[in-house]
């Protein structure tokens, strides 16, 4: 497995291959040998389908011919020492020919302007980004066999395209040790007597499986959007969310803890980093928030530590507890050595009194905020200037959490009939306002709240909406936590 991985690792890149050094085709060359071709393409198929999420199966099983061609041809004894540059060097050209069979992207014009060891290097780096909303849509069991039976091979193929392109942002060892798994279910169970029953019992086998894919696919995203310190924020906040009645130094800790085994995880080749990781995390969060938050007692009380965590993380935001009003922060502790720890702070009680307001929204609203603080606090008159945010803060951004987090709320309990309840209570609010404008404005919301509001959503997209959402409030640079 940690041969594959370390090819899977080199395969991200191999059609823009610019190493044309020995060691890199005696790399190679060594693992195709270990591996075997049809190990060597299946991994390719992995690789290249997370590295381009929006290609077509065509364009990848193109892209995987001409790479595992290359690795055939010039690991054959007797090849000739320069095979291997050439041949990536032609793949290189071959990405920037105007009918190029492989996948597409915005920057491959960019790249393709430039020359030799550049255009190599640039095409290398390009990537897709990650669905916005990664879930596989499992076909049911009749559907899964026919179509293994008409061709196995093909249907293992675009298996593996289609789930790694969705699943790309997990740690490689989860997203095989599923994949694999997944194939042995089909196949075990559509050679079974009793297929129906097969199914059901593997189904619950894997179980916590699809819940480690589905986490990790979580909090992995936000590390590559956020880096380590902001996942320290975000999953503060959804702590803070699910139990508002615990304090900052309850949470901190734990959130620390967290991003930690994610920093550790997401990109290791240690197939047990994250299971074993998560489960000393679990310990720990169970160890404490019981305690403060009863619901939690519930989640924690098994023996499986990973289905202990599972359980917490499918836990939903609580109700808005009554707490006494925000308290704002002295100039002294926002400007002092010790300002961004009362930021962070500010940012948790936020959190805790709008327990809908979605990740990126509370992630955004930071950013602004220590915009903001570091401002202020190199102004000429620090005062008139922390003043002027924080009267922006009561007049345009408290209601605008409020507005997210009721949104959200709406969102998370009656989906299917958001448009309608939108509409109707936009109409009471504008009574003299065309119904044109009624549905465009309620499909605005709509519109955000499907990319937001989710937990499972790619933060990246939210981001972007919020980008503007949260522009015209924070006005710049207005906004202020405490």
């Amino acid at each position: 497995m940690k041969v594959a991985l370390a090819l899977l690792l080199l395969l991200a890149t191999t059609h823009a291959m610019h190493r044309g050094k020995a060691y890199v085709r005696d790399k190679v060359c060594q693992d195709f040998g270990i591996l075997g071709k049809e190990k060597f393409r299946t991994l390719t198929i992995v690789a290249n389908s997370r590295k381009y999420s929006n290609a077509t199966f065509e364009e990848i099983s193109h892209l995987v011919r001409e790479i595992v061609s290359l690795a055939e041809t010039c690991c054959a004894e007797g090849a000739d020492p320069s095979c291997y540059d050439a041949g990536s060097s032609a793949l290189s050209a071959k990405s920037c020919s105007k009918n190029s069979p492989f996948p597409s992207h915005p920057g491959t014009a960019g790249c393709c302007a430039q020359e030799g060891l550049e255009q190599k290097l640039c095409l290398a780096a390009l990537q897709h980004p990650p669905k916005q909303l990664p879930q596989y849509l499992q076909p049911t069991d009749g559907e899964l066999c026919q179509a293994f039976k008409k061709d196995p091979r093909d249907f293992a193929d675009r298996f593996l395209h289609e789930y790694a392109s969705i699943y790309g942002q997990a740690p490689l060892p989860v997203l095989l040790s599923s994949t694999n798994n997944f194939l042995s279910m089909v196949s075990t169970c559509c050679t079974s007597y009793d297929r129906t029953s097969c199914f059901q019992t593997k189904e619950q086998e894997r179980r916590s499986l699809t819940f480690l894919i589905g986490v990790s696919v979580m909090f992995c995203s936000r590390l590559t959007v956020y880096g380590k310190d902001k996942v320290t924020l975000s999953y503060l906040t959804t702590l803070a969310q699910k139990a508002p009645g615990a304090s900052f130094e309850d949470l901190l800790p734990l959130a620390e803890d967290a991003a930690e085994v994610f920093s550790q995880c997401c990109n290791s080749l240690n197939e047990d980093c994250l299971r074993k990781k998560l489960s000393e995390h679990t310990a720990k969060v169970c160890e404490v928030l019981p305690t403060r938050e009863k619901r939690f007692a519930g989640s924690c009380k098994g023996p499986n530590p990973m289905q202990n965590y599972m359980y917490i993380t499918i836990l939903p935001s609580a109700p808005t507890p009554k707490l006494p009003q925000l308290q704002n922060l002295t100039n002294e502790q926002l400007c002092g050595e010790e300002g961004a720890h009362y930021a962070k702070r500010s940012l948790f009680e936020l959190t805790r009194r709008y327990t809908g307001v979605p990740d990126a929204v509370l992630s955004k609203l930071y950013d602004a905020s220590e915009k903001s603080r570091e401002e202020c606090c190199s102004a000429k008159d620090t005062s008139a200037c922390l003043d002027s945010k924080r009267l922006w803060m009561a007049e345009r951004l408290i209601p605008y959490l409020e507005k997210a987090d009721q949104l959200c709320k709406q969102y998370m309990t009656s989906y299917s009939g958001l448009r309608k309840e939108l509409q109707e209570s936009l109409a009471k609010q504008m009574p003299e306002a065309t119904p044109v404008l009624l549905e465009r404005l309620a499909e605005r919301r709509v519109q955000f709240a499907s990319t937001c509001c989710a937990p499972s959503i790619a933060p990246l997209y939210c981001i972007d909406k919020v980008g503007s959402e949260l522009g015209d409030v924070c006005d710049g640079g207005s906004c202020l936590l405490g």
